[in-house]
């Protein structure tokens, strides 16, 4: 069985997977697992989760702040008046993840954020209407801790109905993660609930 739980040089036990990075640490402390529903932050974690698709969370966290300038620090309004120009500025930006597809689908995002404010709701009120019950026990280990779930897989269709992009159960359950709709810190993390 895989190490559920790493401690740090503090002495302070965490979940496997932010191991030692001073970047992880302040994340999983400070961050992941935390409920949020500004519907601002909720528009950034989406976002970054889109990016991450194939790649490290740690190389997104690297690039986290020049993603946020990129993306007028995810001003949603400001996000969904982007134009090729603005694409074509991101493409050049090493700063960055340089992938098209996923500039556009954060457009999108933002397009879709506004179209839901129209409609008198919001990204906040959409995705945590798919959030599960609060589990009763942390999970106790790592291999517990699921890819995806059935409510993962239900927000991924509604997003996709919606027009929205890169937005797979795995990617949407990482979201649901880190805006805390569920809780995966592990039994034992001096984090979990």
């Amino acid at each position: 069985m895989r190490e559920s739980l790493v401690v740090g040089a503090d002495g302070t036990p965490r979940c496997w997977w932010c191991g030692d990075d001073p970047l992880y640490l302040a994340y999983h402390d400070d961050e992941w697992g935390q409920p949020t529903r500004d519907e601002r932050e909720l528009f950034e974690l989406l976002s970054l989760e889109a990016f991450q698709a194939g790649l490290a969370w740690i190389t997104i966290l690297r690039k986290r702040e020049a993603f946020r300038e990129a993306f007028d620090g995810f001003d949603i309004e400001s996000v969904a008046a982007f134009a090729e120009p603005d694409i074509e500025r991101m493409l050049g930006n090493a700063g960055i993840v340089r992938h098209r597809g996923k500039i556009e689908a954060t457009i999108r995002l933002a397009n879709l954020c506004l179209e839901l404010a129209a409609e008198g709701s919001s990204l906040s009120e959409m995705t945590w209407s798919f959030a599960p019950e609060p589990r009763v026990a942390p999970l106790p280990s790592i291999d517990d801790v699921p890819d995806n779930t059935d409510d993962a897989v239900a927000l991924s269709k509604a997003l996709k109905a919606r027009g929205a992009k890169f937005v797979g159960p795995t990617i949407v359950y990482a979201f649901m993660q880190s805006a805390g709709m569920v809780d995966d810190h592990l039994a034992g993390c001096h984090r979990a609930r």
